[in-house]
């Protein structure tokens, strides 16, 4: 029996055991999280505001899970909560503050696995209006306030301002809703005191309403500056002022400071007492100042002091207003005005600065000499009585003489086309009057005014020669004007139509060499090109310092047979075409006497036939009879006998060497020749005829 127990209960004992390890090791998921904001994310000042984290997470079995949550504002953890159980985690705002304005997530961790809500956005509106409280409100100017402007309620980064009747004397910032200022009021009478502030949510701020206003009612100290300045009659340049600078009704302790200025320069400074002495002078502002400084308190008291002039400041001029270099120059220098019962005249002395000029003294303030070859810079100096006064500085900028003009063409000068001429001087003070002449009769004038402007004329010319007839002359002074050599330019005269002859002319052989040549009237250089009909393409382009020029073509064909012209055209940029000539090829001589060789051939050929038949077909009709040739007489050898009877060689050989008859008196054939010649011989009623070796 104690053995069947201790089995069992070793059995029970491992079954829960093994149950228990299944339990530690259960499975989860966190499906999803939410975010949502009650009542709603757009709320007013002190609404009671809830957050609330929804967490939805699936589980294998029945143990509750140890859930951590975490809220966001703006990316920083506001709160952290741990939790068991599957409830939402709800985070209470109450009575919601500007400050709670914010971007809100929530972030659930459940044994290492996270998962973070969506955002949302707090919107909260209000803020409660300041309150200003003062330490005082009634003080002496200069003395200081205590001022303390509270935002009830509100928290965060909070700025504060304090105004005096609208206009800001005092920022602060504080992490709190309480500000203090110290102020101090300068200016006597009543003043309205506010604050207001403005509640920093980055990158947003909310700005509060202003406060009521304080008043506070500043008293003026009986605190007096005194100025005395002596002598207090009518005061001259070169007197001795003297000033005394004080103060009156300072308290018994003071903590302030006398100033003593004139204008923006500060002449002296003390404490109770300033004394000052210095030289009159009209130039100066007559305006002095006594003030008196202690803390945020200043009293001042201005005293203009009038200084009449001794004698004005001296004028500079110069004689002539435009003077050219070496010419003869006046400069003088005076006073307009001075105090005649202070001064005389004489007294009133001038001088020259610099000193070391190369004008003479002609006079009180009157200087006389040349000008120089350059700009040089003058001044007056009048003195009396230790005054000294300066002149404006007078630059005197002698003016250069032009030089003698250049005369050109601009561009290309075309017989009978407009012609720009440029008139221009190296050198010359401006401005510079040119003109133009023709053969010394003046056509037109140009004034040259700034440095980049240039005197063009246009004129036209009708033959080549007018084009020197032109000059022009430059002047900017009261001298003789100077005149430019004559103009002298290339002018091109345009080309006239041109002519195209043929050589060799008129009849053109094959194998000849063909020579076109273009001839035309006008200012070389010329550019040619020929052209055969029926072609787009020149046949050939020069250009040529002569007024014609040939191009060969060598060995002709009869494929060289066609209408041929020429073109030209010159600087005048006018192009003339000459008229069409027309190019038959012949053949070759060698061809035609070939032709002609052949021809005679043929023709001999055919009459040697011809006479051979005739013979032949007599010769049969006249073998019967017996004819004989005999000769007439043996008394010269310049003639041939014809016995007939013989044989027909004998014939023959006597029909080859002589002409033969063709039936006619007086008409005899030649077989070789198939000519006709006349004979003095009668073969009628003959049995022989003599037929004389001449012919």
């Amino acid at each position: 029996m104690g053995p069947l127990l201790l089995l069992t209960s070793t059995l029970l004992s491992s079954y829960f055991h093994a149950g228990r390890t299944v339990n530690t090791q259960k499975l989860f998921t966190i499906r999803d999280i939410t975010l949502s904001i009650e009542p709603s994310i757009n709320v007013t000042r002190n609404t009671n505001v809830t957050l609330r984290c929804k967490a939805v997470v699936s589980s294998s079995g029945q143990e509750a899970l140890s859930r951590e949550y975490t809220i966001y504002k703006d990316g920083n953890t506001v709160y952290t909560k741990t939790s068991s159980t599957s409830e939402d985690l709800l985070y209470p705002l109450s009575e919601a503050r500007v400050s709670n304005t914010g971007k809100y997530k929530c972030k659930i961790n459940i044994e290492g696995k996270n998962m973070t809500s969506g955002v949302k956005k707090l919107t909260v509106t209000g803020l409660s209006k300041p309150v200003l409280s003062l330490n005082k409100d009634m003080v002496s100017e200069g003395e200081e306030i205590k001022a303390t402007c509270t935002a009830d309620g509100e928290t965060g980064s909070i700025f504060f301002y304090f105004y005096e009747d609208s206009k800001e004397i005092q920022e602060k910032q504080v992490n709190s809703n309480q500000a203090e200022a110290k102020l101090r009021i300068t200016s006597v009478g009543i003043h309205k005191i506010h604050c207001a502030y403005t509640v920093l949510i980055t990158p947003d701020s909310f700005k509060s309403e202003k406060s009521s206003a304080v008043i506070v009612s500043v008293k003026e100290l009986p605190i007096t500056p005194v100025l005395e300045i002596f002598p207090q009659s009518k005061i001259y340049e070169g007197d001795q002022l003297d000033f005394l600078c004080t103060v009156r009704n300072v308290p018994q302790h003071p903590e302030g400071k006398l100033y003593l200025s004139q204008g923006n320069q500060l002449l002296s400074s003390g404490d109770t007492k300033v004394n000052h002495s210095m030289v009159a002078l009209a130039k100066d502002p007559g305006e002095f100042e006594c003030r008196f400084e202690m803390g945020d308190v200043t009293k001042f008291v201005l005293k203009m002091v009038p200084v009449t002039e001794l004698f004005s400041v001296p004028t500079f001029t110069m004689s002539p207003a435009e003077v050219f270099q070496k010419e003869d120059m006046t400069l003088t220098c005076k006073s307009e005005s001075f105090a005649s019962e202070r001064l005389r005249r004489e007294e009133l002395t001038y001088t020259l600065d610099p000193p070391e000029n190369l004008l003479t003294r002609k006079g009180p303030g009157v200087f006389h000499g040349k000008a120089l070859q350059y700009d040089f810079n003058y001044t007056c100096v009048a003195q009396a009585r230790g005054i000294v006064k300066h002149s404006e500085t007078l630059t005197v900028r002698p003016k250069v003489s032009v030089s003698i003009p250049k005369i050109s063409v601009v561009g290309k000068a075309v017989l009978g086309q407009p012609l720009k001429i440029l008139c221009q001087s190296d050198s010359g003070s401006l401005p510079i009057n040119y003109t133009l002449l023709r053969e010394y009769d003046e056509l037109s004038t140009t004034i040259v005014k700034q440095p980049f402007q240039q005197a063009f004329f246009t004129v036209t010319i009708t033959k080549p020669d007018e084009i020197t007839k032109y000059m022009c002359e430059a002047k900017n002074n009261h001298k003789e004007a100077p005149l430019s050599k004559r103009l002298n330019a290339t002018v091109i005269v345009p080309l006239t139509h041109p002519i195209m002859t043929v050589i060799p002319n008129p009849e053109i052989s094959e194998g000849d060499h063909l020579y076109l040549i273009c001839g035309v009237a006008g200012t070389p250089p010329v550019t040619f090109k020929w052209y055969r009909v029926g072609y787009e393409q020149p046949l050939n382009t020069t250009t040529s310092n002569k007024n014609n020029t040939a191009y060969q073509v060598p060995k002709v064909s009869k494929q060289d047979s066609g209408t041929y012209y020429c073109e030209a055209f010159n600087h005048a940029n006018n192009v003339v075409i000459s008229d069409e000539v027309n190019i038959q090829v012949r053949l070759a001589f060698w061809k035609k006497v070939v032709i002609g060789a052949f021809c005679l051939l043929a023709v001999s050929v055919l009459v040697v036939v011809s006479v051979l038949c005739f013979i032949s077909k007599r010769g049969k009709r006249e073998a019967a009879a017996e004819l004989s040739v005999k000769p007439s007489s043996p008394k010269s050898d310049d003639s041939l006998t014809v016995n007939l009877t013989h044989d027909t060689e004998v014939y023959k050989a006597a029909t080859d060497a002589a002409p033969l008859y063709d039936g006619t008196e007086g008409r005899v054939t030649n077989g070789a020749r198939d000519s006709v010649a006349s004979l003095p011989v009668d073969i009628s009623n003959r049995s022989s005829y003599s037929i004389p070796a001449t012919v």
